[in-house]
């Protein structure tokens, strides 16, 4: 028997005839059953396409008693990342967390998006892309400590080898060295705006070798780092070269330099975004420094399973000193570094190898959830020394990646 235009199958004969005759006699019009809108339909069809992709990537595994069913498509701004770690405090430090998922929060956002997305009539696309097809405004430079952490999106797009930085608030970023904007040169302290104007740039150099050089990246040795540093502070010299050679928990590379395991992650591309600044302040007579405060995003691509993206997140304070070589012995185009500290989000708990080991959306599986508290790594509104106080040395995690 064919069925009535707009007819709700879920409704029985005698629903439906009782439907009919209140219509006719102009009573019960609240009651017409309503078919969703194509709008809802196409919405809860996507997200279904989502969950079967996600369930054919992800492998078979036999728990005790049955199989385990496999988990829905979670987008990665609506759950818990990996590894807001390794906080570098003082001059050395580490700490480190894990990826936390948030399944039965993503159900109940699913399912109240689908009913917005019917009412209020928004574009399915725009949407699911979080925002406009429209490229977003780059940000300016970055001239003081922002008031609060970017916004998270509703539905962030996930990272893919064509889109790394997709969902993220790097997005708006600029990238590699052109990020890193000097502050205009000024005499500090009794040191000259020329001698000022010349360690910016030597402690741009600096940034640029440990951090955005894809040989170096991509697990090389930090050679032109290394040279830019003070012969005089031999005491630093030699803690930098064991930091290499021999890393501990306590003194690790990943403080100076971002570097990845080439056997798991491969960086994406050559661009890595970059958001932060330098400031200028007197430490005494004759004597200067130079604060350093840059967050570095890095889009990586499984080495072991070729297309899997994800996005390691390094926030680094560096500070030298500038003096006036009349009263301080300083070679020119060095670095004499007084503190350095970083905090990672997204490596391997754990593990003190000098490298970074960011965790893929397929390792959630197999690892333990963390248990130290969750930090937003894209938040510049506080120093590295409050997310310390925060995280106090646990195992936290991080709020997206």
């Amino acid at each position: 028997m064919a069925e009535e235009p707009g007819r709700d199958s879920g409704k029985s004969d005698e629903e439906w005839a009782a439907f009919l005759r209140d219509s006719a006699s102009g009573q019960g019009s609240d009651a017409a059953p309503k078919e969703p809108s194509a709008r809802a339909r196409m919405v809860a069809g996507r997200l279904r396409e989502l969950d079967e992709a996600a369930a054919r990537q992800q492998p078979k595994r036999r728990w005790w008693g049955g199989k385990r069913e496999p988990e829905p498509w979670q987008p990665e701004g609506w759950r818990t990342g990996p590894a807001w770690r390794e906080m570098q405090g003082g001059r050395r430090g580490g700490r480190a967390g894990r990826w936390v998922a948030g399944f039965v929060a993503l159900c109940a956002v699913c399912w109240g998006a689908v009913h917005y997305l019917d009412d209020a009539k928004v574009d399915l696309d725009t949407v699911l892309s979080g925002g406009s097809d429209e490229p977003a405004e780059p940000l300016p430079a970055e001239t003081g400590a922002p008031s609060a952490a970017p916004e998270h999106e509703l539905l962030s797009d996930l990272p893919t080898l064509a889109e790394p930085f997709a969902g993220s608030p790097a997005e708006r970023w600029a990238g590699g060295a052109e990020a890193i904007v000097l502050p205009e040169a000024r005499a500090v302290g009794g040191v000259s705006a020329e001698r000022v104007s010349a360690k910016l740039v030597t402690l741009k150099k600096f940034l640029v070798a440990a951090n955005l050089d894809p040989a170096v990246v991509n697990g090389g040795a930090p050679e032109d780092a290394i040279a830019l540093l003070a012969p005089e502070q031999k005491e630093m010299a030699d803690l930098v070269e064991a930091a290499l050679e021999d890393p501990t928990p306590d003194n690790n590379a990943t403080a100076w330099f971002s570097r990845f395991d080439p056997s798991e992650a491969r960086l994406i591309g050559d661009t890595v975004k970059v958001r932060g600044r330098m400031e200028l302040s007197a430490r005494g007579e004759g004597r200067a420094a130079i604060r350093a405060d840059y967050t570095f995003v890095y889009p990586v691509e499984s080495v072991r399973r070729p297309g899997e993206v994800t996005r390691t997140v390094v926030r680094r304070v560096l500070e030298v000193e500038v003096v006036d070589p009349q009263r301080w012995l300083a070679t020119p185009g060095r670095l004499w570094v007084t503190e350095y500290i970083r905090d990672v989000g997204n490596t391997a708990c754990g593990v003190h190898d000098g490298l970074l080991h960011p965790e893929f959306p397929s390792d959630l599986m197999d690892n333990p959830q963390p248990t130290g508290p969750t930090a937003d790594p894209y938040d510049r509104s506080k120093t590295l020394d409050e997310l310390q106080s925060v995280q106090n040395g646990e195992c936290g995690a991080v709020s997206r990646v």
